[in-house]
């Protein structure tokens, strides 16, 4: 019997991918990586947890130098004070989280390709060899992209102000029925809609001057330093994910005190928002009082009190209904007794200085 020269490649195939992806052959063990890098065995099992890969055997050689170059560059960067002892395995995990995502993502690109146009193993070596370098580079570029925008936003800032805590607008954006739709979905038709929703989220809310802070399938969270900005993105995201074959869309925001850290965001704010977002119906918008008040004087939009409920975590909450005034109409401009006599309702009660 005859064996395919495909599997006789693919050894040497893997090989290839470990010196273009890993720098090296595998051949240190987790101890002799601790001890060519000069740290602690414990702390560096701790480290690869964090970045989010599975434990492996004392004997098993599945290290290269490249990890030990990884181990030692990160006790360089403790030493220079930049990331201390106590929150090295926190920004460890947020690295790890960040870029397992875009790993994921590119493997699945990568084996798209292979499927549609490549045959054999050594065609995915030479895929990986031209498209991993140009990879590289975009990441490099997005990621100093990124680094500038927050670097204008910390110059910006009141010397001495506390850099992680800042008063934002945060909002939930969900798929109603996404559960029971997904169910008679197949992967690919799934998979586009996922597609489709996250493109939209991410195109608008840079539109607007926001922040994607994470996607979860059904839902996105993102931030606003403006409220206004918040408010537009709220509107317009359920109008333009609108059709016949997708669910609705409802969002919730508030606005507020937030604690920024490691690319997440952490404050009652965030739990606030998502509560109004489990309490608007499909295709609206639900603020909290603060943000509500930021729309006083505003004439583009039109701000209603509801109902008074109780969720979990707030016994009395006001949820407030946000839409857009038809037409945008001018101030002083008549739009009906009824309509002027609720905005003045909503003027007086906005006016207060009650909680939510």
């Amino acid at each position: 019997m005859t064996q395919d020269p495909t599997l006789d490649a693919v050894p040497d195939a893997r090989a290839a991918l470990d010196r273009l992806l890993l720098g090296g052959p595998r051949r240190w063990t987790r101890a002799e990586v601790a001890q060519r890098a000069g740290v602690d065995p414990e702390r560096t099992q701790r480290l690869w947890r964090a970045l989010g890969f599975a434990d492996v055997g004392d004997d098993e050689e599945v290290f290269t130098d490249a990890d030990v170059e990884a181990l030692t560059t990160l006790g360089a960067l403790i030493d220079s004070g930049f990331v201390d002892q106590d929150s090295e395995a926190s920004v460890a995990r947020a690295i790890g989280q960040s870029l397992s995502r875009l790993a994921d993502w590119q493997t699945d690109m990568l084996a798209a390709l292979l499927r549609d146009r490549l045959d054999d193993a050594v065609d995915t070596v030479r895929a990986a060899e031209l498209l991993l370098p140009l990879l590289r580079e975009v990441q490099d570029y997005v990621w100093r992209r990124h680094l500038s925008a927050n670097a204008e936003r910390l110059l910006a800032a009141d010397p001495g102000a506390a850099v992680d805590r800042r008063e934002l607008a945060v909002g939930f954006a969900d798929l109603v029925g996404y559960t029971s739709r997904s169910r008679g979905m197949g992967g690919r038709e799934l998979g586009a809609m996922v597609e489709d929703f996250e493109g939209l989220a991410a195109d608008l809310v840079a539109r607007h001057h926001g922040r994607v802070v994470k996607t979860v399938g059904d839902g996105v969270l993102f931030t606003c330093t403006s409220a206004v900005d918040a408010v537009e993105i709220g509107l317009r995201m359920p109008d333009e994910w609108a059709a016949s074959d997708r669910p609705p869309l409802r969002v919730g925001a508030a606005f507020g005190p937030v604690l920024t850290r490691l690319g997440d965001v952490y404050s009652p704010v965030v739990n606030l928002a998502s509560r109004l977002t489990s309490l608007a119906r499909p295709g609206t918008l639900l603020v909290d009082q603060d943000l509500a008040r930021s729309l006083r004087g505003l004439r583009p939009y039109r701000v209603r009190p509801l109902r008074r409920v109780s969720v979990r975590g707030y016994d009395h909450l006001q949820p407030w209904l946000v839409r857009r005034r038809p037409g945008a109409p001018a101030p002083g401009e008549d739009t009906g007794p009824f309509e002027d006599f609720l905005d003045d309702y909503a003027d007086d009660v906005l006016g207060e200085t009650t909680g939510p």
